[in-house]
């Protein structure tokens, strides 16, 4: 009976997980399309704009998005008044943090010298509002794991916002472009939600429930704004310590691997976070739970990493121009630091699903002065060193995250290394022999295209004499739930 449940459990895992990637694969796969045209279009200096942008937008959206929404999924006994309580909240948020984009927008414009980020962030800033709601939604979808309705959702929103992004970018809106593609995609995807879900806003605010969100939620909130802070403050110091040029290089080279990784890890924290939480009581499931997540995603992760590390150069030349190809180091360095980023995901996720917020925000203030450390020294130095020490302080936190589950599950950082050390061995395989490939004199989308092949044989035929149990595992998953 125990075995069945856990086969059920795992089944619904990965359910969960196809139908997220999908949905982010789908919503990112377009919006990375969408930025790859901007690029061949626009200078390095007008990205580096829009990137200053986001990163404004991005911190006052998790004062909108976090803490409360994450405690929706978190909590063992919902009613369903919560929803709409939480919502009013958010929106009370959207429109303080709001007003505070809209007054402080000419201090940053000045402060970067730059004065289109006064219209830019002001406009850009209304995505706030309808964020709130598609938070709420999103969270009601994952507690329900209904993730199919959300992967129809997003990919509508997408497609629409980046078709109006591509036709308006082709007839001169520049970096107006990405403003109105995040406005199109949010409000198209808080109306296809309102139809799709079962759910609806409701004029209903209870102080009493609220309270009781707050008291897990409010930790949540300071640890995402902490982190979120915290991802955005290299952007913000390369624009104003170096030049707009060196940021939008620095986007660019962020963006492939950034785009792998952070959608895999929203896909476990979306689908994992209401798995995680309903094993709370039950140590055992939830370590094996646990491992399940860092090895089935590192299996998938792991490799594209060290496959864009090898073929960096001749990716940037194909896909963005030679006059990008200055970000191919910053890439290579970048995918490093992001190839342990189911490890950071999954051990947070365990440790909010037993509760432990209090651990969350904790971990999170440990690793933002372990970065600020690696970030003063690195900027003594240049912008490659910088890099180096931040992906030096990317598998610090890896170990930071861990260290509670080892006392919480017995499951700590050397385990889950030495669970997914067959995966680190054949992607280091298939890098070298990628590498290698360069040396054959092939060049552009040939040589490009070879080392993919090569890259995902490589992989594949180590990882069945090396990882076969991994494999068996995911594809008996798969199976079962496409019967």
């Amino acid at each position: 009976m125990v075995t069945e449940k856990n086969e059920k459990t795992k089944s619904k895992i990965v359910s969960g997980l196809l139908w997220k990637l999908l949905e982010l694969g789908g919503t990112q796969g377009i919006q990375f399309v969408v930025s790859i045209i901007l690029a061949r279009i626009l200078s390095p200096d007008e990205f580096g704009t829009i990137g200053l942008i986001t990163i404004f937008i991005t911190i006052a959206n998790t004062f909108v998005q976090s803490g409360f929404a994450t405690s929706l999924i978190q909590k063992k006994d919902i009613e369903e008044n919560d929803y709409s309580s939480v919502m009013w909240v958010s929106l009370a948020f959207a429109l303080i943090m709001y007003a505070i984009l809209y007054l402080t927008a000419p201090l940053i414009a000045e402060y970067y010298s730059l004065p289109v980020l006064i219209s830019l962030i002001r406009v850009t800033g209304i995505i706030l509002f309808p964020g709130a709601l598609v938070s709420i939604q999103t969270s009601y979808v994952s507690r329900n794991m209904q993730f199919r309705k959300l992967f129809i959702g997003s990919l509508i929103a997408v497609i629409v916002s980046g078709v109006v992004a591509v036709i308006i970018a082709y007839n001169g809106a520049g970096v107006w472009a990405m403003s109105i593609q995040q406005l199109i995609y949010y409000f198209t995807m808080m109306l296809v939600m309102l139809i799709l879900i079962s759910w609806k806003p409701r004029f209903i605010l209870s102080f009493e429930r609220v309270k009781s969100f707050l008291a897990f939620g409010w930790k949540i909130l300071v640890a995402g704004l902490i982190d979120t802070i915290w991802t955005n403050v290299y952007g913000l110091v390369i624009g104003k310590k170096f030049s707009t040029s060196e940021l939008g290089g620095y986007n660019r080279g962020d963006q492939f691997p950034k785009l792998i990784a952070t959608n895999l890890g929203a896909a476990v924290q979306a689908v994992m976070l209401p798995v995680y939480s309903k094993s709370q009581d039950n140590k055992d499931d939830l370590r094996a739970l646990l491992s399940s997540t860092v090895r089935y995603s590192s299996f998938i992760l792991l490799p594209m990493m060290a496959g864009l590390i090898a073929i960096a150069r001749p990716l940037v030349s194909v896909i963005l121009t030679d006059k990008w190809l200055f970000c191919v180091p910053y890439l290579q360095i970048l995918a490093i630091g992001y190839a342990l980023y189911p490890i950071h995901i999954a051990n947070l996720q365990a440790i909010n699903a037993q509760g432990r917020s209090d651990l969350f925000l904790k971990l999170e203030i440990i690793k933002k002065v372990s970065g600020i450390f690696f970030l003063i020294v690195g900027l003594r130095f240049g912008i490659i060193p910088m890099l180096i020490l931040k992906t030096v302080n990317e598998i610090v936190c890896a170990i930071i995250n861990s260290f509670p589950n080892k006392k919480l599950l017995h499951y700590g950082f050397l385990k889950q290394i030495s669970d997914i050390l067959p995966c680190i061995i054949a992607s280091a395989a298939m890098c070298i022999c990628v590498s290698l490939i360069s040396l054959t004199g092939l060049s552009g989308i040939t040589l490009l295209t070879v080392q993919i092949i090569v890259g995902i044989l490589v992989y594949l035929g180590m990882s069945y004499v090396i990882n076969r149990d991994t494999i068996t595992e995911l594809k008996a998953s798969i199976r079962r739930n496409f019967q």
